[in-house]
């Protein structure tokens, strides 16, 4: 049987390579939102792409969730839910900006036992790597995440990754951690910032931009605002 994808099928099927499982309300958000009727286009696109091998899916969740169809994860893993929480930290800075450069599962260093962050991209100017903690964890393992981001800015291999820009120095990323909790985490070189939702964040910069423009002449930024370009 001969068939003809749209830019849209391809669109959607290499999203779903990229962020591994992804339901059908995202779906219709990114792509069908649209329309008159965008959950009935969504519906009948996923079903014509599923019938045609070209997406596999899970029913174990409501509504249906779409995986690639070399997924090497069990249509029951709790790995699902792990994915499903970076495509809403991704779909957050969509309502602001389109991230750009995005990875998710960031392997850096290329290499086991190295930095593995959930997600990078370049996010209304500024590179970041964002970890997703959907568990709590003990004040020492979440050290040692950071200790991992330390040791890769001292082996100055950020310095040459493909995304960096060719005209002007390179950019360390900040750390982004999404927690409902606050870790006592330092760092006396990579910029952590701790938050509970790309909603936050953004609440915070237009809080700081605001302090910085009325103060700028007066009072020194405090240690404490987020020094990042989100213009």
């Amino acid at each position: 049987m001969s068939f003809r994808l749209s830019q849209r099928d391809k669109d959607i099927i290499g999203f779903i390579n990229q962020f591994r499982a992804v339901d059908r309300d995202s779906l219709v958000e990114l792509f069908f939102k649209q329309l008159k009727s965008p959950v009935t286009a969504c519906n009948c696109v996923m079903v014509r792409l599923y019938r045609l091998g070209l997406v596999e899916r899970t029913q174990q969740y409501s509504p249906t969730v779409y995986l690639p169809v070399d997924a090497k994860i069990k249509k029951n893993s709790q790995k699902i839910l792990h994915f499903l929480s970076i495509l809403d930290v991704y779909k957050q800075m969509c309502s602001y900006s389109m991230p750009k450069q995005v990875i998710v599962e960031d392997k850096p260093t290329g290499r086991k036992g190295g930095i593995e962050p959930d997600l990078f991209c370049i996010f209304k100017g500024s590179p970041f790597w964002i970890e997703i903690q959907r568990n709590q964890y003990s004040e020492q393992k979440m050290q040692a995440k950071i200790n991992l981001y330390e040791e890769f800015f001292f082996s100055d291999e950020w310095k040459a990754l493909h995304w960096q820009p060719e005209d002007r120095a390179a950019i360390l990323p900040s750390v982004i951690l999404i927690t409902p909790v606050r870790y006592a985490v330092s760092s006396d070189h990579i910029r952590i910032i701790q938050i509970a939702s790309i909603h936050e964040l953004m609440e915070k910069y237009k809080g700081s931009a605001k302090q910085q423009r009325d103060g700028r002449s007066r009072v020194p930024s405090s240690s404490n605002g987020i020094k990042i370009n989100l213009t």
